[in-house]
């Protein structure tokens, strides 16, 4: 490793996309719609697509510090959350893994193609990569669980 690629590695991402993906692979189209991931009543399926809306949103905003036209506090989390689950929330669900897998990837390669890790890349990375899915996968985990425990109609 180089000085320059100190800091790239985004330590436990291997290990949260396996387990994301693993869980991924478990929700059917039976469990998929099933609201109760949230009290709000998001679905199995809308915690995937905030997953990988936000790491699609990680790699816009990487590649716009890598370009230098980033520009920090323009972003409303909360309203972001909104408008990416009122845009996702019909997406059919092979549809939501791929496009969870798609921003997977986007989001590691201009992780990887920054000139240098600045601060406001090293919140992104946080906010979109390993650690945001790391605070979802538990409960993820969980509902699907419990969702794959229940009879079926």
């Amino acid at each position: 490793m180089t000085d320059g690629d100190r800091g790239r590695d985004l330590p436990g991402e291997a290990e949260s996309w396996q387990r994301l993906h693993t869980v991924l692979d478990r929700i059917t189209p039976a469990i998929a719609e099933v609201p109760g991931y949230y009290v709000e009543g998001w679905t199995a399926k809308d915690a995937v697509a905030h997953l990988g809306t936000w790491m699609a949103q990680g790699a816009r905003n990487l590649r716009q510090i890598a370009a230098g036209t980033y520009r920090e506090g323009e972003l409303d989390i909360d309203a972001e959350n909104e408008r990416f689950l009122a845009a996702m929330h019909d997406v059919p669900l092979a549809t939501v893994h791929l496009q969870t897998a798609a921003a997977h990837g986007e989001l590691l390669a201009a992780w990887s193609q920054l000139p240098e890790v600045t601060p406001q890349a090293a919140y992104w990375v946080r906010k979109a990569g390993p650690e945001h899915i790391d605070e979802h996968l538990p409960q993820l985990e969980t509902w699907v669980d419990e969702l794959e425990r229940r009879p079926r109609a």
